[in-house]
């Protein structure tokens, strides 16, 4: 005790120096409070930025609404009529009807052009040639122009063959040539290559440390090199198919109209499903028809597949999901929408692992609404956030998952059946760059023959509402978010198995 005392008195005589705090400004405390959101949007800045040019800066306000916009779905298991007598009274117009006054129109002209021109410049090849220059706010100058070492002759030839041909083969260019002479930037990137079709993202170029295993970045680009060298038919497609029963129903552009919660009719399910504009069109692209055995591999939540269900066409519809907390999300969805109805037997709901299933040549259509860096969420989630550093590793190996499931459905759907691919994400590499590899892993383990539609001209009537991104896209197409129809971003490929 004595001993004690003596401390506490040598305390009071002398000045023992004690290690101050940072303020609440300092570096160190605002990187501790950096949340998984906040690096969200700074990954989205640098690469997003540089791909989408001035129209980032809308598209990024857009994504930091939180609440974005909705499309009805009205159920056809409730009062139909009713419901379209309401949300007509709240201004709400059908889809369908909108679709076909503005193809009518656009048939009526001598010359039709399409919003999503294939003869613009490429964006991604202004980024690809600018990223070896040391300052990242080089990328698209003023009056840009190609150098003339980055397209060579061959390509431009094939490039007068794509204005000319409507059937033209993709030519995909090896980037493994190019890898050695890239100087790294140690802090941030992946340096692009030289070849447009290769499609990249901003990863750590060194291990990732905190971790049990660690990325490098070559592993990585291996990942492009499997599309190298693999050609595919692309097939223009002018209509957009709408199933007689399906009604879904939007406000007009600039509205700020919400729908209201809907309520249940009197046959004790809800009168219809509140879901992004943008995910209805993976739905529309695969043009179901009567007698349809659907797929929705990755159904989670459920609403493409109960979506599909309003068509009243399909035989069945198998909505499946890897875990048992997705699969029950499903099982409320379709309680809620399908609960005592003859269409419940219609929809079955299975777990698997959508890489390991081996249902070969029962289904025609197949919907693959991949896991992805779902951008919206990620800047407004905490919870469940891929951009967790915890989920550091699982984000980088995003498109490998991707092409596996895609890849597995290509080989599964049957002859002449259709494979829609989606994401919700703006990432090309998880988009066009995961289509171009599952294309050639599909050929290469099953010998079997795709052809990739182009959608451009069946989408151009619906310009009044969509905004669909111009970035060169090789296969797919992407819906971007505005402010005056906030919806998206949606990825679709629509994709046709011919042998």
């Amino acid at each position: 005790m004595a001993h004690l005392f003596d401390k506490l008195k040598l305390r009071g005589i002398l000045r023992i120096s004690v290690r101050c705090k940072h303020g609440p400004n300092h570096w160190s405390v605002q990187q501790r409070k950096k949340l998984p959101k906040d690096k969200a949007l700074e990954h989205f800045d640098e690469y997003y930025g540089s791909i989408f040019g001035k129209q980032w800066e809308d598209i990024r306000a857009s994504l930091l609404i939180k609440k974005n916009k909705h499309i009805a779905v009205i159920n056809n298991f409730s009062d139909v009529d009713r419901t379209k007598l309401e949300l007509q009274c709240l201004g709400a117009i059908h889809l369908k009807s909108l679709y076909n006054v503005y193809k009518n129109n656009m048939d009526g002209q001598s010359k039709t052009k399409s919003m999503l021109s294939e003869n613009v410049q490429n964006p991604m090849d202004s980024v690809i040639e600018n990223m070896q220059l040391s300052d990242i706010e080089s990328v698209y100058p003023e009056g840009h122009s190609y150098s003339s070492q980055s397209l060579n002759s061959e390509e431009d030839t094939e490039s007068s063959i794509q204005k000319t041909d409507a059937l033209q083969p993709v030519k995909l260019q090896s980037i493994e040539a190019d890898l050695n002479e890239i100087e790294i930037d140690a802090n941030r990137v992946i340096e692009s290559p030289t070849d447009q079709s290769m499609l990249y993202e901003y990863v750590p170029s060194t291990r990732l440390k905190g971790l049990d295993g660690y990325i490098l970045e070559s592993d990585y680009y291996k990942f492009y090199n499997r599309g190298a060298n693999f050609k595919v038919d692309i097939v223009k497609e002018s209509t957009l198919p709408f199933p007689e029963h399906l009604h879904p129903f939007t406000f007009v552009s600039d509205s700020d109209t919400i729908f209201p919660y809907p309520k249940r009719g009197s046959t004790g399910v809800s009168d219809y499903y509140l879901f992004d504009g943008g995910s209805l069109l993976p739905v529309l692209a695969l043009d179901i028809k009567m007698g349809d055995v659907v797929l929705d591999m990755c159904a989670a939540p459920g609403g493409k597949a109960i979506t599909i269900l309003q068509t009243l066409m399909p035989r069945i519809v198998v909505a499946n999901d890897a875990s048992e907390s997705r699969a029950n999300k499903i099982h409320a969805v379709a309680k809620q929408y399908l609960f005592n109805t003859d269409m419940e037997k219609m929809f079955c709901i299975t777990q698997r692992d959508a890489r390991e299933i081996e249902d070969k040549d029962l289904y025609n259509k197949i919907l693959v609404d991949v896991p992805c860096t779902t951008d919206r969420h990620s800047l407004h989630a905490f919870e469940n956030n891929v951009f967790k550093p915890t989920r550091l590793k699982e984000r980088l190996q995003l498109p490998e998952l991707q092409s596996d499931i895609l890849t597995n459905a290509l080989k599964l759907v049957t002859v002449g059946g259709i494979v829609v691919y989606s994401t919700c994400s703006l990432s090309p590499v998880q988009n066009d760059g995961v289509v171009q590899v599952a294309l050639k892993r599909a050929w290469e383990e099953s010998d079997s023959v795709m052809v990739v539609k182009d959608m451009s001209e069946a989408l151009s009537p619906l310009q009044s509402l969509y905004e669909f991104a111009n970035i060169g896209s090789k296969y797919g197409h992407l819906v971007v978010p505005t402010l005056a129809n906030n919806w998206g971003p949606m990825y679709f490929c629509k994709i046709e198995r011919v042998r």
